[in-house]
């Protein structure tokens, strides 16, 4: 059987973690259009360096992009409002299919609008520790940050989705999960 091509295999991978990657790009920004484009650059940057970054961790280095690119973004335009379909209009947040009950969560308007509110460094190490189930040690190589940071950045969010929802984060630690 013949070897993929560096090409091929990159496919493969853009095609096997597209839609997780897309999923977290919307959690970090709040935009699914943004987050869309977040990605887009994202791989065009992971192809242009595919040959060095294929054989370590391809996953991390798009996350880190991805984070990295939300944040600057972020610094240049401020806040922004966190896309709300329209009436009549199909929200595409809640296009994926769900998979678990802390999914179910990523679909309301209550918890995009609290992630919303966090720095981005605290929304990037929730999405990424709840969301994307990353160790603290795989958080703090996409952060590029210590293990310390990200626990008291992941206390930090907490606390304070804790006092903007307080009812759902209780449910979620009373299923296992926030």
């Amino acid at each position: 059987m013949n070897q993929p091509t560096q090409d091929e295999e990159f496919v493969q991978f853009v095609r096997a973690r597209q839609g997780q990657l897309l999923r977290a790009a919307r959690l970090y920004c709040g935009d699914p259009h943004i987050a869309e484009d977040l990605l887009q650059d994202a791989f065009v940057k992971l192809a242009s360096r595919w040959e060095s970054v294929r054989d370590g961790s391809p996953d991390a280095y798009v996350r880190r992009i991805l984070y990295r690119d939300s944040v600057s973004r972020w610094r240049k335009w401020r806040r922004e409002i966190p896309y709300a379909a329209g009436e009549g209009e199909r929200d595409l947040l809640d296009a994926q299919a769900v998979s678990s009950g802390v999914d179910d969560w990523v679909n309301g308007a209550d918890l995009r609008s609290a992630l919303a509110q966090l720095p981005p460094r605290q929304r990037a190490v929730i999405v990424l520790r709840y969301f994307e189930d990353q160790s603290e040690a795989q958080i703090a190589e996409v952060l590029g940050v210590a293990a310390g940071t990200v626990k008291s950045q992941a206390s930090k969010a907490l606390a304070a989705l804790r006092r903007s929802m307080p009812a759902l984060i209780d449910a979620g630690m009373a299923e296992g999960g926030l």
